[in-house]
């Protein structure tokens, strides 16, 4: 669970024009780095203008109290953010929130180095986690595999609930034959946070593989992300 920041600034009701410089958001961060300015702060720069009786970091927190935590306010699309109870949020603003999150996700991700092999499920969890934790809707992907267990492709086959009508190895085999790949492994993400394979999930899994071997294209695993947790299928013995 996040854990607030001990740093917010008092309540005020003035335009941030109006404060002494030492605390309006970007002169404070220009002086003493990002690190010492709080969330709210943080978020109303990227805010810029508040409303006619909110500063721009008096709409930030209250953005962040009605949604909880970073992490929740993160997965938000720009027509969440445009709702009438998140005051002062536009089209441009709310734009400019959700870029902000998502170059944070590929940041996150781009630690793990994509010339490096793949050689265990935490690779995979670190590689691919924080691009599909938050998501609201399921996401099924397969990642291509050189002979040096190194990723060469990413691609996603569906999205929506996982199911055998949808999630057809024809799918998932077509990209790695045109790939050329030596191997693959699947990648999914639960939205409800449980890690636990659904009886979908093991018999989509179990098709796949069966059809991999036939076709010549082992899967190495299927992953499944729930939250910040996740499950290896290979692991548990379910391929």
């Amino acid at each position: 669970m996040e854990t607030p920041r001990s740093n917010e600034p008092p309540v005020r009701y003035t335009a941030i024009k109006e404060w002494p410089e030492d605390e309006r958001p970007r002169e404070k961060l220009i002086k003493h780095g990002a690190s010492s300015l709080s969330d709210s702060e943080l978020l109303a720069i990227l805010i810029n203008i508040g409303t006619e009786n909110l500063s721009a970091v008096e709409v930030a927190k209250k953005l962040i109290l009605q949604h909880r935590t970073l992490r929740n306010l993160s997965s938000l699309s720009v027509a969440d953010l445009r709702q009438k109870k998140n005051k002062g949020i536009g089209t441009a603003k709310a734009v400019t929130i959700v870029a902000a999150f998502e170059l944070a996700r590929r940041f996150s991700t781009s630690d793990a180095d994509a010339s490096e092999p793949i050689r265990s499920p935490e690779d995979v969890a670190r590689r691919c986690g924080p691009e599909l934790r938050d998501l609201k809707q399921e996401v099924f992907k397969v990642l291509c595999l050189n002979s040096a267990n190194k990723i060469t492709q990413e691609r996603i086959i569906t999205k929506g609930l996982l199911n055998s009508s949808l999630t057809h190895p024809r799918e998932v085999f077509r990209e790695a034959i045109l790939e050329n790949a030596a191997s693959v492994i699947l990648l999914h993400n639960h939205p409800s946070g449980n890690r636990e394979p659904s009886r979908e999930d093991i018999a989509i899994t179990k098709q796949i593989v069966e059809a991999g071997k036939i076709i010549g294209i082992p899967v190495h695993d299927h992953i499944i992300i729930a939250g910040n947790d996740f499950t290896s299928m290979m692991e548990r013995g379910l391929l």
